[in-house]
C-alpha cells in the first residue's frame, strides 16, 4: 500500500452535493447543485469559497421533495436556469477544480455523481469525467462500522462522529459537513483512511462497494430461490432474478452507476378499487392531481367547513374523505382549516392525532 507523507485529508478538498426532485439517478432531475473549495492555510483557518445553481428541472418537484430542500415548483420555475445550463456548467466548474491531486468529497457519492452523469447524457450526449479521486464518508463508514446500528444519513453519522451540520439540505452545508465528515474519519482512522493516497483510497472504496453490493445480490438471490420453491408469481421471480443481475453490475461500476433494466424496476403495487369504494382508491397520485387537489384546497374560502369540502374534494377525485385528508397533509396544507398550509409541528401534531384515530 502506498502512503502519503502527510494525510491527503490536510491538502485541498472539493466537497459536492445536490438537492433533487426525488431519489432515482437516472430518472430524476437536479434541482440544486452546491460545489465547495476548500484550500488551507498553515497558521490561519482554510479559505472555504461555494457555489450554487438552481435549476428549473422541467418537471414538478414533489411536494415531499420540497419539505426536504424547500424549493418548490414555483421558486424553481420563476428563478431557476435550464436544466441543461445547470448540468454543463456544474461539470465544467468541477473539472476546473475537481483534479488528481484535489479528491472530490460527496456523502452517497454514487448518487450525487450518478446523478450529475445522467443530466449530462440527457442533455448534452455526454458523460461525466471523474477529475480526480473521490472521498465517500458513508463508503468508508460503512467499511470500518458494518455492524453500526442506527441510521446512516448525513445528519446521523455527522452527529454520531461529532461533526458539525449547520443546516441539513441546504447544498452548501451539507457539503461543508460531508468534508468535515471525510477530514474526521481521516484523523480518527489514519491507517485505514487518512495515510493512504487519496487515488488508492478510491479503488478500495470501490472495492468496499462492490463487496457490499455483491452481499446485496446474494440477498436477493437467495429471495429468489425462496420464490421459486414456495411456487411464488413469476413475474415477481423475474423481477428479483433482473434486480440481483443489475446489483452485480452496479456493484463493480461506483461511483457512476450505470442503468437499471426495466425488468428489474420495481412493481408498484395495483389493487382494483374496493366494491362500493371511490373510484381511484388505491391508485397513486399523480404530481398534476396532487398540484389540483393542493390549489383547491388553499383557493377554498376559509370559513367552508373542512370535513365538508374534504367530502366534495373526494368525490371530484375519486378518492374517500380520509384519503383526501392524508394527501392534503402530505402537501403541508392543514385539512383542519381550509385555505391554509401548515408547517412541520403542525403536520407533526395532525399526524399523530390521525395515526390514534386508526389506532397506529
Amino acid at each position: 500500500m502506498t502512503q502519503t507523507a502527510t494525510l491527503w485529508c490536510d491538502g485541498p478538498i472539493v466537497a459536492f452535493d445536490l438537492e433533487t426532485t426525488n431519489v432515482d439517478p437516472h430518472h430524476d432531475r437536479i434541482v440544486t447543485a452546491s460545489v465547495v473549495t476548500i484550500n488551507p492555510r498553515p497558521g490561519h483557518s482554510p479559505d472555504v469559497a461555494s457555489r450554487v445553481w438552481l435549476a428549473d428541472p422541467g418537471v414538478e418537484i414533489p411536494a415531499d421533495a420540497t419539505a426536504i430542500h424547500g424549493v418548490s415548483t414555483a421558486q424553481a420555475r420563476q428563478n431557476g436556469r435550464p436544466a441543461a445550463e445547470v448540468a454543463a456548467e456544474v461539470a465544467e466548474y468541477l473539472a476546473q477544480v475537481w483534479t488528481p491531486e484535489v479528491p472530490l468529497c460527496a456523502f452517497k457519492a454514487d448518487f450525487d455523481l450518478t446523478m450529475l452523469d445522467a443530466e449530462l447524457r440527457r442533455y448534452h450526449g455526454r458523460s461525466l469525467p471523474l477529475g480526480g479521486p473521490v472521498i465517500d464518508p458513508l463508503c468508508i463508514h460503512r467499511h470500518l462500522s458494518p455492524y453500526h446500528e442506527g441510521k446512516d444519513n448525513l445528519g446521523a453519522l455527522c452527529a454520531y462522529y461529532e461533526v458539525r451540520l449547520d443546516q441539513a439540505h441546504d447544498g452548501v452545508q451539507d457539503a461543508l459537513a460531508t468534508a468535515r465528515l471525510a477530514w474526521r474519519l481521516a484523523k480518527r482512522r489514519p491507517t485505514e483512511v487518512g495515510l493512504v493516497a487519496a487515488h488508492e483510497l478510491h479503488g478500495q472504496q470501490a472495492r468496499w462497494f462492490r463487496a457490499r453490493e455483491t452481499e446485496k445480490a446474494d440477498r436477493i438471490d437467495w429471495r429468489a430461490r425462496k420464490l421459486e420453491t414456495d411456487g411464488g408469481e413469476p413475474v415477481e421471480l423475474a423481477r428479483l432474478r433482473a434486480r440481483a443481475a443489475d446489483v452485480r453490475v452496479a456493484a463493480k461500476a461506483w461511483p457512476l452507476l450505470p442503468e437499471p433494466t426495466a425488468g428489474s424496476l420495481p412493481i408498484r403495487r395495483r389493487l382494483p378499487p374496493r366494491p362500493g369504494g371511490p373510484r381511484q382508491s388505491h391508485a397513486s397520485w399523480t404530481p398534476d392531481e396532487e398540484t389540483s387537489l393542493r390549489e383547491e384546497w388553499l383557493s377554498a374560502d376559509s370559513g367552508v367547513e373542512a370535513e365538508a369540502l374534504r367530502v366534495e374534494l373526494g368525490e371530484h377525485h375519486g378518492r374517500s374523505p380520509g384519503a383526501i385528508r392524508a394527501r392534503l397533509l402530505k402537501l403541508r396544507c392543514d385539512p383542519e382549516l381550509p385555505g391554509q398550509t401548515c408547517d412541520e409541528q403542525r403536520a407533526a401534531e395532525l399526524k399523530a392525532r390521525y395515526d390514534a384515530e386508526y389506532g397506529r
